[in-house]
C-alpha cells in the first residue's frame, strides 16, 4: 500500500456542495471503512477545499477512489493536488512502518 496526501480545492458553487455534501461523506467514510482513507476534513481557516490522507495500492488506485467521490462526479472540485507520503514519526508512522 502506499500513502497519498490529496489536496481538494472547492469551486465557488457552495449551494452545490451543500447539497452534495452528505453523498461526499458517506462515500469517503465508506473508503475509510474499508481501510483506503486515514483521516479527511476542511481545512479549519475556511479556505474552500480539504485534505484527505488515503492509503491505496498504487496511484491507479487512488485516481479511481478519488474520480467516485461524489464532489468529483458533481464537479465542485475545481483543483486536485496529489502527493505520495511517507510518514516517519508519529502513530501512523509506528503503525504503517
Amino acid at each position: 500500500m502506499a500513502l497519498f496526501a490529496v489536496r481538494y480545492t472547492y469551486d465557488s458553487r457552495t449551494d452545490l456542495q451543500d447539497e452534495v455534501r452528505p453523498e461526499h461523506r458517506a462515500y469517503l467514510r465508506g473508503v475509510a471503512e474499508r481501510g483506503g482513507l486515514l483521516g479527511s476534513g476542511p481545512f479549519a481557516d475556511g479556505a474552500p477545499g480539504a485534505l484527505l490522507v488515503l492509503d491505496q495500492p498504487d496511484r491507479a488506485a487512488l485516481d479511481a477512489v478519488l474520480a467516485d467521490d461524489p464532489f468529483a462526479v458533481a464537479g465542485v472540485i475545481a483543483e486536485v493536488d496529489v502527493r505520495a507520503w511517507n510518514p516517519v514519526i508519529g502513530p501512523w508512522a509506528e503503525a504503517l512502518g
